[in-house]
């Protein structure tokens, strides 16, 4: 008996779903943030940009003076998002196997040595790099290949990361002494690079309350690793409108030096624009930041608002620059105001 002929689900259908699925991020999400304000006081912007890196499959370098509760940020998303989590803390002496693992002869019970690959901290989900810049290029070099190809090559072999996999770095001002400023192509691979600023001082006498007296936060598990997966799957799905992407394009662009419409101030501040890179990852972040509120497609409001983490990075100024005390914000800040503004009209969910 032959079986029935099942018909295809509709556009009409499958947009329905794909609304559906939408709807269950927002609430996920919402329910991380409200686990994560449990323990971290403030601080909404960061942990935004946290979540939607992790949407758009991307890692984060979170910069600001010791005490603004970057480890304990890092530490409290890996409980709320019920993955495996390691800590390195970078310091002058740690080796590139420190990162990675190593290979150790081990003796069998028959008595033959063999090599037997010990994995290091890099094999696990989200990996809290302490303090990135307080070790040596050529450490902070052993993640590249992690954070790039997901994968991990010690003694010819490679080694697969479970997925999904984030590197959520932490560095101090590079200003202060004892650190090493990251090098360019290992900054490229970050997503993000997002400040974190000092609390409002309502927000750090909330601090002293907790910190100080018999509070206690326990934050629960909210969403597994297939479940971001999937997500990260919806976000790439979000669809692109034509004007936004000219938009990303004109952004980009205008930021390098030898490119003939970027403006004539750009080749006196800029030594080093963003690569394509940055067109891809602004793209997909955008892509996250509108369905975390409430939208079906993104807008160039979206890419305004994640244009600073995503190239401030990814900018080198010169030295002309920074003698007039003009830094890599301020220059995303001048060209996006110069950009000719294009309005998209919004879905809502």
């Amino acid at each position: 008996m032959t079986q029935p002929t099942v018909a295809p689900p509709s556009p009409e259908e499958l947009a329905q779903k794909e609304l559906a699925r939408a709807k269950d991020l927002q609430k996920a999400f919402a329910k991380i943030r409200s686990q994560i304000a449990q323990v971290i006081v403030g601080q909404d912007k960061t942990i935004e940009q946290l979540l939607i890196a992790m949407l758009a499959g991307g890692h984060c370098l979170l910069e600001g003076v010791p005490g603004l509760a970057k480890t304990l940020m890092v530490r409290s998303l890996a409980q709320a998002m019920a993955l495996d989590f390691h800590r390195i803390q970078f310091t002058p002496d740690l080796m590139p196997a420190d990162i990675t693992g190593t290979d150790i002869i081990q003796q069998s019970e028959s008595g033959a040595r063999q090599l037997s690959f010990v994995k290091g901290p890099v094999f696990t989900q989200i990996l809290l790099a302490d303090e990135i810049n307080r070790t040596p290029p050529k450490t902070q070099a052993a993640l590249l290949e992690a954070m790039q190809e997901h994968e991990v090559t010690v003694g010819g072999k490679t080694y697969k990361l479970s997925e999904p996999f984030f590197v959520l770095a932490t560095q101090n001002p590079i200003e202060q002494e004892g650190t090493y400023p990251l090098p360019e192509a290992q900054r490229d691979r970050f997503l993000f690079q997002t400040l974190v600023d000092y609390p409002t001082r309502e927000q750090e006498g909330d601090i002293i309350d907790r910190t100080t007296g018999s509070f206690s936060g326990k934050i629960e598990p909210v969403i597994t690793g297939p479940e971001i997966i999937e997500y990260q799957r919806l976000v790439r799905g979000v669809p692109l409108p034509e004007h936004v992407k000219q938009f990303v394009l004109d952004l980009v662009r205008s930021l390098r030096p030898a490119e003939s419409n970027a403006p004539k101030w750009v080749g006196s501040w800029v030594q080093w624009g963003p690569g394509p890179r940055a067109c891809q990852q602004i793209v997909v972040a955008s892509k996250a930041r509108a369905l975390l509120h409430g939208r079906l497609h993104v807008s160039t409001e979206d890419v305004e608002a994640l244009a600073a983490p995503v190239l401030r990075h990814r900018i080198v100024p010169t030295f002309g620059a920074q003698a007039e005390g003009v830094d890599s914000n301020a220059i995303v800040a001048r060209i996006l105001s110069e950009l000719p503004r294009r309005q998209a009209a919004a879905s809502v969910l």
